[in-house]
């Protein structure tokens, strides 16, 4: 199959999740939201270091992505990167100095930025493929929720819900 149909929408919706909706149509966020790499420049080294008890870390979280997506892109350049991929190498960063953060947002940046710009690039695909694909934009909608939930600085802005009487 070929995902010519689908790229405006996997692109939508993961370029959502990683820069914000901004006050458009919003499927994933809530309007206004910044998205992911916003909300993480909020975050000092300090912040994206501290961990919740018996969890990670933010950098954690954020290392985590970041690798994931550069498997996405090496698979998209023709590369076969899944048979030797290590993820617990992306879980080993649980704290970061300034200058790691700077480095760790930036490799995030590129690299979300590089899938993105793959995802709106029509490509025939096997149903385990697309999968693949969609399944990077679900993971990175998780990662980004559980960030949130470790520091409420990485969080976007809530949207008012209908009050009793509208229901």
């Amino acid at each position: 199959m070929n995902t010519r149909d689908l790229i405006e929408t996997l692109a939508t919706l993961f370029g959502e999740l990683v820069d914000g909706p901004g006050m458009t149509a919003a499927y994933m966020l809530n309007r206004g939201d910044s998205g992911l790499l916003a909300s993480l420049d909020k975050l000092t080294a300090g912040d994206a270091s501290a961990a919740v008890p018996g969890g990670a870390s933010v950098a954690a979280h954020v290392d985590h992505v970041r690798y994931g997506l550069s498997l996405m892109n090496r698979w998209s350049a023709g590369e076969n990167p899944f048979n030797d991929a290590d993820w617990t190498t992306s879980w080993r960063r649980t704290s970061v100095s300034d200058g790691e953060w700077h480095e760790l947002r930036a490799g995030l940046r590129n690299e979300a930025h590089r899938w993105l710009d793959a995802l709106r690039a029509p490509r025939d695909v096997t149903p385990v493929e697309l999968n693949g694909i969609v399944g990077s934009i679900a993971h990175l909608a998780y990662h980004l929720g559980a960030i949130r939930q470790i520091n409420r600085t990485a969080r976007g802005p809530a949207e008012q819900g209908p009050t009793r009487d509208q229901n």
